[in-house]
């Protein structure tokens, strides 16, 4: 997915917060950073990617924004992240492994409860990923 233009930072102006909707990124003197002066977040502006990073953050992936001129929005990747993709082969590695067992077998009351277990395990994990990483 290609990128929006991208509107030229600059270290004089205030922006938005990207985390909390009412803070406001102010320019923190004789640095490279933005403080937020509402949830006190500290941003590192990249100048040659024109992006902002959170630097005090617990989240294992970098927190990228870049600035569209009204709003901030987060570097897509064409790729999912490796807990995902673990996930969903998992998943569909439980749901052929229970349509493998159903026709080989016949359909006993156990098979089939073991597919439906399997199944709704399955959408399950995937409903708590997507509450997981929607933002």
């Amino acid at each position: 997915m290609p990128r929006q233009k991208v509107i030229k930072l600059t270290l004089y102006c205030e922006y938005p917060c990207p985390c909390r909707r009412r803070g406001t990124l102010v320019p923190i003197v004789l640095t490279e950073a933005f403080g937020c002066n509402r949830c006190q977040q500290i941003f590192r502006f990249d100048e040659s990617k024109q992006e902002i990073e959170l630097v005090s953050s617990t989240h294992p992936d970098k927190r990228l924004w870049y600035w569209t001129g009204t709003h901030w929005r987060v570097p897509s990747s064409p790729w999912p992240r490796p807990q995902e993709l673990s996930l969903i082969l998992l998943g569909f590695l439980l749901l052929g492994s229970g349509l493998f067992l159903a026709l080989r077998a016949s359909l006993t009351l156990s098979v089939i409860l073991g597919i439906i277990i399997s199944g709704s395990l399955f959408f399950g994990l995937l409903y708590s990923l997507w509450l997981v990483y929607r933002r």
